[in-house]
């Protein structure tokens, strides 16, 4: 019965079905690397970018894949020796095989750039530049590769088999020329030359970007084994899938192998492993297989994500420290350099041997690939730079392009509305007369004094519940940092190392009447001790006079 009921199915059908489904799956998986690249960017800048690197994300998406619908995808079929086809003009089934799987590696592209500029471009800048990789930059470069075009197999001969240079590489080109054009952010280079150290605000985020970016990455390189099923002579055969378990081995080593290299630079450079480090040359590895992953072997991808592991660290130093290039997250030496790194060491751990045939035809491709991404991405921010509209002024840069550029603060000022800090029960309007006062006592009369305290920010619950019991729960927190007899440390960010001498504290403020001030102060200095350097200290200040703004009350009534 079964038999019968497949021997009446067209496998042709089937194998279009099959195939398409596989391509949709894949395409889900590469655009959800843009969560991955939205987490890994917005860690490694300051807070105060945070909205405005997540913002470009997802303009990134928005704009570009219109414009990749309406233009780019036109402009590719041009590039590759056709005539200018819509994307409006595809059937059901090329909508997602054709233009969609070409969307989102057109906007992996396109993403890349945005981490480069962080901290200082306008988003006028950037969205510009979006436009102009979806519609012309990025098409070009598919167009005269795997479109058919000169540099292509039938070609040239030029091979990438899932973007390591067509997507990759050239991201991180545009990218460092993008942040080249800009400039370095304020205070990146001090006036002798030498490199300020500005670390991103969360490590957390930009390790489970990385980890996204790694599970969309089987998506990236598996997926563009496209085709499972092909039909030879009435019958179901495997087609591009046939290549899978190589593609998926190689994908798997070379990640592996990325991040041991990166480690081993790490130690090699500052004695210690470096976890940026090592999150960016497990990415650096993935990269370096991605153009090869269907004829690399077992022990070639192996190598290859260890020497894109290992020069990370060595290429990042040489663009921060000796160019003078402020590319804010590695987007070069983990996207550019172990992009052209992995095309050019195909034709050595190819599984068909040594070519040197193909070695021209790689050496070739990069040069032309960069110096069109170069040219590109130049006119672009530099037409956007000689105008004045390149990046923000150094107003808005120090006081963060979350405000300037969007109106709104990624992590809002410590003590909102929404955080209480009395440290007590909550009282409504008709709370008895025996709930505790502001003032912590009874009657007026006394004079009204300030007990300020600068103390370890993880004992602010314990002097809550102190002040509390003294009936005296009101107080103003304020976050502040600041140094004293507690020692500086040092710290590292990217294998540099920075020197961390203030110290995050918050800063206490009480003000009573008629509650004795030393009261409070010893009650605070009992709850925050900790018996080590840095527990803060406290101070008591007289108050000359208090308004009340609710009811024009003063002096000791009005607190």
């Amino acid at each position: 019965m079964t038999g019968a009921v497949l021997a009446s199915i067209d496998p042709s059908v089937l194998a279009e079905g099959v195939n398409l489904m596989w391509v949709a799956v894949v395409c889900f998986l590469i655009f959800f690397m843009h969560a991955g690249f939205a987490m890994l960017e917005a860690g490694q800048v300051r807070a105060k970018n945070v909205a405005n690197q997540l913002t470009k994300n997802l303009l990134t998406w928005s704009v570009g894949v219109l414009v990749y619908f309406l233009v780019g995808f036109g402009v590719e079929g041009l590039s590759a020796g056709g005539g200018f086809s819509a994307a409006s003009a595809l059937g059901d089934g090329g909508w997602v095989n054709s233009w969609l799987f070409g969307a989102v590696f057109a906007m992996t592209a396109a993403t890349i750039v945005s981490g480069a500029v962080a901290g200082r471009a306008k988003l006028r800048a950037y969205v510009a530049y979006t436009i102009a990789i979806s519609a012309v930059i990025y098409p070009v470069v598919a167009g005269i590769t795997w479109g058919g075009g000169f540099l292509g197999g039938a070609g040239l001969g030029f091979t990438d088999f899932a973007g390591g240079m067509i997507v990759h590489g050239m991201g991180g080109i545009a990218g460092l020329t993008a942040a080249y054009v800009l400039g370095p952010r304020m205070d990146r280079y001090a006036e002798d030359g030498s490199s300020n150290v500005i670390p991103g605000h969360s490590m957390t985020f930009a390790v489970l970007g990385t980890l996204i970016l790694a599970f969309g990455w089987y998506g990236f390189n598996v997926g563009t084994t496209a085709t499972v099923f092909a039909v030879d002579g009435g019958e179901l055969v495997l087609d591009g899938y046939a290549s899978v378990g190589r593609v998926s081995l190689g994908t798997t080593l070379g990640m592996a192998a990325g991040g041991v290299g990166a480690a081993l630079a790490s130690v090699a450079l500052s004695k210690k492993v470096d976890t940026l480090y090592v999150a960016n040359g497990l990415l650096a590895g993935l990269v370096g297989v991605t153009g090869i992953a269907n004829l690399v072997t077992w022990w070639g991808a192996i190598a290859v994500g260890l020497l894109c592991g290992l020069q990370l660290p060595l290429v990042f130093e040489f663009v921060s420290d000796t160019m003078k290039i402020d590319d804010v997250c590695a987007v070069f030496p983990v996207h550019g350099s172990a992009g052209v790194l992995g095309v050019l060491a195909l034709p050595f751990v190819s599984i068909n041997g040594f070519s040197l045939d193909l070695l021209i035809s790689q050496v070739i491709g990069v040069v032309v690939i960069g110096a069109w991404t170069v040219v590109g991405t130049a006119v672009v921010f530099g037409a956007f730079k000689a105008t004045g509209q390149a990046r923000v002024t150094p107003e808005h840069e120090r006081d963060g392009l979350d405000v300037s550029e969007h109106g709104v603060e990624t992590y809002p000022e410590f003590g909102k509305p929404s955080v209480t800090t009395d440290g007590g029960r909550v009282v409504g309007a008709d709370a008895d007369d025996g709930s505790p006062r502001a003032d912590g006592g009874e009657e007026d009369g006394a004079d009204i004094k300030m007990v300020t305290a600068v103390v370890r920010p993880d004992k602010l619950g314990d002097i809550k519940q102190a002040l509390a019991e003294i009936n005296a729960p009101s107080l103003t927190v304020t976050n502040v940092s600041g140094r004293g007899s507690q020692p500086a440390k040092k710290g590292q960010w990217r294998g540099e190392e920075f020197t961390v001498d203030l110290h995050q504290k918050v800063k206490i403020d009480v003000v009573v009447a008629d509650i004795p001030a030393d009261e409070v102060a010893e009650a605070i200095a009992d709850a925050a001790e900790t018996g080590e350097p840095g527990d803060g200290k406290v101070f008591v200040l007289p108050v000359e006079d208090a308004l009340q703004v609710r009811t024009g009350a003063t002096g000791p009534e009005a607190v």
